[in-house]
């Protein structure tokens, strides 16, 4: 990188191109990135789209588009656009329901690597990034994630500049310098998409209390997004706890009234004391406007963060994420249900992991006993066994606490039918008897621990 360079305005006029000059660089048979999360080229991608019909053998590749993928959905018969995701957003979503978008596994922490390892080619890298500052950087704003490492590896870097994008501090990989890109598109500068509020149920609100339990002055926090962290958080607020700390994939809204009651110093934790560390974030404008500038917090790149061996050098980690099942194998479904994929592992592994080999660890994974099917029917969420197709995100040799609003239970150091007997005393009171019924049939169930 040459940061010799005087007069970087000159360069930046010289690089700048048109959102439709932008799309045209796209050429058939050609691998094209986009920056993942809120940093998605939402506006370059409109015009990607205009041109579906010209291509031919296009992949897109990216991570939690915000939104609906425009040329993806431009091809409503994928004769042109092959498009790819690793984590699904509610637009990937409804893209794959119609089969217009394939699922990538992956472990969230390992993505700098693959991309090292030469794993992912990209012809082109667009994504978006906030204004440029006096000394020719543009900071990536809420989604530090491997964006880095993806500039790195690809032949053209585009920017698609969005002022809107509040200026991250960062530890590590923050921004990009001019010299190191290849063109800058100048957006219409829309409005980030913001987390649609969640209503906090008295489910979460009992599952929440069942947590706020579990921690402790000094404990390292990990929250999730949905309505129990958010409950969660809320109570913490005004729980009297301090000198919290916060090393976590995603950052929340969550955190802000944490911070705000003074519960948040991360004078306690061991790896980046003092910082809020993060490596992206997802909520409401307050909590963008909240990172603005913010010197308390600090992004890193995704292998920092989600690194299992780096979660595992605090003390005192607490990991809280939501699953959408659990088998009586104690096996956790967190990402389909099904062959219907739904989202993704993100960095649930890796916290899992890293927190339960933390000295004073726990990791926790969250879910409702019940749910209710489209035809009305209460359905229960700890089953007997998956639907054919249903991913396993967590195995059961790593699930350290299943937590519904019933209870909690640990996992370790426990037999199959020692599993099945705790997960079916946390599960609704209505579907027990059935659950045990079908224990006794996969023979993990010893009658004789039978409860009248």
């Amino acid at each position: 990188m040459n940061l010799m360079i005087t007069n970087y305005e000159n360069e930046y006029r010289n690089k700048l191109i048109s959102g439709e000059q932008a799309a045209a660089m796209v050429k058939s048979d050609s691998t094209v990135s986009y920056g993942g999360f809120i940093l998605s080229p939402v506006y370059i991608d409109k015009f990607i789209a205009q041109r579906v019909n010209e291509l031919t053998n296009v992949k897109i590749q990216t991570q939690v588009y915000p939104g609906l993928c425009q040329a993806a959905w431009a091809d409503q018969k994928r004769e042109h656009i092959y498009f790819t995701n690793c984590h699904f957003s509610p637009g990937d979503r409804i893209l794959h329901d119609m089969g217009l978008c394939d699922f990538v596994p992956t472990l969230f922490h390992e993505h700098p690597w693959v991309l090292q390892n030469g794993h992912v080619q990209s012809d082109i890298l667009f994504f978006r990034a906030g204004a440029m500052d006096k000394n020719g950087f543009f900071n990536f704003g809420i989604a530090n994630t491997f964006l880095k490492e993806f500039s790195n590896q690809s032949k053209i870097v585009v920017l698609e500049i969005n002022k809107n994008l509040p200026h991250c501090n960062g530890g590590l990989n923050e921004a990009i310098h001019i010299s190191e890109v290849d063109y800058i598109v100048e957006s219409d500068h829309a409005p980030l998409m913001a987390a649609p509020a969640v209503e906090t149920t008295e489910t979460d609100k009992k599952i929440a209390d069942i947590l706020l339990k579990e921690m402790q002055d000094g404990s390292c926090i990990q929250l999730g997004i949905g309505g129990m962290p958010n409950a969660l958080g809320k109570m913490l607020a005004t729980s009297g706890l301090r000198d919290l700390g916060v090393h976590t994939e995603m950052l929340v809204d969550s955190y802000v009234d944490m911070f705000e009651q003074g519960c948040i110093t991360n004078m306690k934790k061991q790896v980046y004391t003092g910082k809020m560390a993060y490596t992206f974030a997802f909520g409401s404008q307050r909590l963008y406007d909240f990172m603005d500038h913010n010197p308390f917090l600090a992004s890193y790149p995704v292998n920092l963060i989600n690194d299992p061996k780096i979660i595992a050098m605090n003390d005192n980690v607490v990991s809280i994420n939501n699953c959408l099942e659990v088998d009586l194998m104690s096996q956790v479904s967190s990402e389909s249900n099904g062959h219907r994929h739904i989202t993704g592992t993100g960095g649930q592994w890796d916290f899992v992991y890293g927190a339960f080999h933390s000295k004073g660890g726990k990791s926790f994974l969250c879910l409702e006993s019940t749910h209710t099917d489209k035809k009305g029917n209460m359905k229960s969420r700890i089953v007997p066994y998956f639907k054919p197709g249903t991913a396993v995100s967590v195995t059961r040799n790593m699930v350290h606490y299943i937590v519904t609003e019933n209870g909690i239970a640990c996992m370790k150091a426990k037999s199959t039918w020692e599993r099945a007997e705790a997960l079916i005393s946390i599960a609704h009171p209505s579907f027990r008897e059935e659950l045990i019924v079908e224990a006794e049939k996969m023979n993990i169930w010893r009658k004789s621990n039978k409860q009248d």
